[in-house]
């Protein structure tokens, strides 16, 4: 069952809730047309990009990306210079592009509650192993990069 406690299955279900509230009710609300087409796809394939580029430095550096496990190596190269959670952070942006694509206005509110519970249930624990693990050295890389952005 543990899988089932893992970022992208807790945003496969947002995306659902969203496409279900744009197909089945819509309430009659836009965002406006051709602008939220073009917004929704850059976050959805800035999204993708974050994504790739942190995967491309955790194969790089060879350690875990894979939330509940500890990682052997902290780090701080690549996209994580400029946030210490761009997966989680294209997350998000995948979710809200979708959200701006599907006009699911009613949806809107899963993205702050989504970023809620990953850090809640990811990024704290995630940062509580490195604080342990790295001490000094994240310290300084907490100091020096964001947590989102």
């Amino acid at each position: 069952m543990k899988w089932i406690d893992m970022p992208p299955v807790w945003l496969a279900g947002c995306v659902a809730l969203a496409w279900f509230q744009a197909t089945r009710y819509p309430a009659g609300l836009t965002f406006g047309g051709g602008w939220a087409d073009l917004a929704g796809g850059l976050l959805v394939g800035g999204g993708v990009l974050l994504m790739l580029l942190a995967v491309a430095e955790f194969r790089r550096h060879k350690t875990t990306v894979i939330p509940h496990r500890s990682p052997t190596h902290l780090i701080q190269t690549g996209i994580f210079k400029h946030s210490r959670n761009p997966i989680y952070l294209g997350d998000a942006m995948i979710l809200a592009g979708l959200i701006l694509r599907w006009d699911a206005v009613l949806a809107l509110p899963l993205v702050p509650l989504f970023v809620w519970v990953i850090e809640k249930r990811f990024v704290e624990p995630e940062e509580d192993r490195m604080r342990r693990q790295f001490r000094t050295e994240f310290a300084r890389y907490q100091r020096q990069t964001r947590r989102w952005i």
